[in-house]
């Protein structure tokens, strides 16, 4: 039996990534922001379980994200981290910050003025430095699903392929993409960090022989951890080497996947 599993934003949706740095207040379009996280010290991306479009958007901009998480119980995840951080650790540095909920409502407005769907991508979230106790860039991700997609996934259920998604982004996202792609959802892991991503292709392969499909630095331990790993480059952003060195296949269009044979 096989089994693909697929990292979502960058490899399914063709992602839109608003980031507003906060000193600066400076909107960045597309910049990585797995590559800002290894490019600092103690260095954290949390995603926000709650919409953007909805709860989000319409909080009161002047609240911290401290008091916005706490008051609202607002669930919360490190989708990627340059080293081990517990959420314990993390939300008792958001206590000495003080970036506020507009911060995040700054780099959401960018991205629905970019029309992309706020539904199917990672939602909001920030880039915090535990090392200074500061929230530096807060972020919002929106989504459009690639359009040969559909088709990919209805010719691997035709092959009686298992599929998977396996990605850091936003729980409620995935739902929906989830929904659409009409997969089950327990066949969706969402909030994934690195070595998540690893462990389910790990566990898969005690029943499957399981490619890996992903974009970025978040995918290599899994992209080396599959029986193939494939790197696409579909988001046509800027990849890093070491990713590159972690995949067996590259290819430039998810459609081309069905033709790796593993």
């Amino acid at each position: 039996m096989k089994a693909v599993v697929f990292d979502n934003s960058g490899t399914l949706i063709e992602r839109f990534r608003a980031l507003k740095d906060v000193q600066t207040g400076q909107i960045i379009a597309n910049i990585s922001s797995i590559d800002i996280v290894d490019n600092g010290v103690k260095r954290a991306l949390v995603v926000l379980q709650t919409s953007p479009s909805k709860c989000l958007i319409n909080a009161r901009p002047d609240q911290t994200i401290y008091e916005f998480i706490k008051k609202n119980k607002i669930d919360f995840d490190i989708s990627y981290s340059s080293c081990y951080i517990k959420k314990e650790e993390l939300l008792e540095a958001i206590k000495e910050d003080n970036a506020t909920v507009k911060e995040i409502q700054d780099s959401i407005k960018a991205v629905v003025d970019n029309k992309y769907n706020l539904q199917i991508c990672s939602g909001s979230g920030f880039i915090m430095s535990l090392e200074g106790k500061k929230i530096e860039y807060t972020i919002t991700a929106g989504g459009k699903i690639f359009k040969e997609v559909p088709e990919v996934i209805d010719e691997l259920k035709k092959r009686e392929i298992e599929i998977f998604i396996a990605s850091g982004d936003r729980r409620e996202s995935l739902k929906e993409l989830a929904k659409f792609l009409e997969l089950p959802k327990e066949n969706v892991f969402d909030t994934a960090d690195a070595w998540e991503k690893m462990m389910i292709v790990r566990k898969l392969k005690n029943k499957y022989k399981v490619m890996m499909v992903g974009n970025s630095a978040n995918d290599i331990l899994a992209l080396k951890e599959a029986d193939v790993g494939v790197l696409t480059l579909q988001q046509k952003e800027e990849t890093p080497k070491k990713v590159y060195d972690a995949a067996d296949v590259v290819v430039n269009n998810i459609k081309e996947i069905l033709d790796v044979e593993f």
